[in-house]
């Protein structure tokens, strides 16, 4: 027997909670950190634009701060919704974005980063676990259970990839130009995979970021593989399907 489907309004509110405790997890995770920087005793610790930049520049931050945007924007579009027509396009190409690059955090953070000693007093336990297990199984169950969830495209994976490849030469050209904070290396990388510094240099951060792409992209292409089987096709796609149809019958 099959269980009920969710409802709308159900799910919205649930998606809107979700985004608050994200939030919440992000801020005081930044309150501790600046707070810790404020009270450090070397100048490299206490340079609050560097510490603050450093923060904002883990992807677990960035994805954290994507997933909670957009569920706060398809909670509110659930909760007024009519009609039984599927989420807008746009919507739904940032919700597979923001999917995909939460639950890649969570299988990271878990499988390569869980056994990595942190510094004590810098990071808040429940927030760690909200940003690297609770958020990514949300957005798992976003993918697999909301209503109204548009069919997508598999030209939707181009978006999706985008940002890991701009974040990855992001923290590779910043990172030897940043002081750590905690150290006092003239260099910062938000994880140690990154740091090419470890045996192997950069081929072995090649490997790691290959190893991450693909990742991604296998995500990406899951969650993809998910709307189309279980999405709502939009109007353009309806009358596109429609149109071969009537080609095919023609012919």
């Amino acid at each position: 027997m099959q269980p009920p489907p969710v409802r709308l309004g159900a799910w919205s509110v649930v998606r809107l909670l979700g985004s608050l405790l994200i939030l919440a997890a992000v801020a005081h995770q930044l309150t501790v950190t600046v707070s810790n920087a404020l009270a450090s005793a070397t100048p490299h610790g206490s340079h609050l634009p560097t510490v603050v930049v450093n923060f904002v520049s883990f992807f677990t931050i960035e994805s954290n701060l994507l997933a909670a945007a957009a569920l706060a924007l398809a909670g509110v579009w659930g909760l007024r919704a009519a009609g039984e027509g599927p989420e807008p396009r746009w919507l739904a190409v940032l919700l597979a974005c923001a999917s995909t690059y939460l639950i890649a955090t969570g299988v990271v953070y878990n499988l390569l980063l869980r056994g990595v000693e942190l510094p004590q007093g810098t990071t808040v336990v429940w927030a760690n676990e909200v940003l690297h297990v609770v958020g990514p199984l949300l957005l798992l169950a976003d993918v697999l259970l909301s209503p109204r969830r548009r069919r997508l495209a598999w030209r939707t994976l181009a978006p999706i990839v985008a940002f890991p490849i701009v974040w990855v030469a992001y923290t590779l050209v910043r990172g030897p130009r940043v002081t750590s904070p905690l150290t006092g290396n003239p260099w910062w990388y938000p994880y140690p995979f990154l740091d090419p510094h470890q045996p192997g240099g950069y081929a072995t951060v090649a490997l790691y970021v290959g190893a991450i792409a693909v990742s991604i992209l296998a995500i990406g292409a899951g969650v993809v593989r998910v709307s189309r089987q279980r999405g709502i096709p939009g109007k353009a796609s309806e009358k596109n399907a429609a149109a071969r149809r009537a080609g095919s019958v023609g012919s």
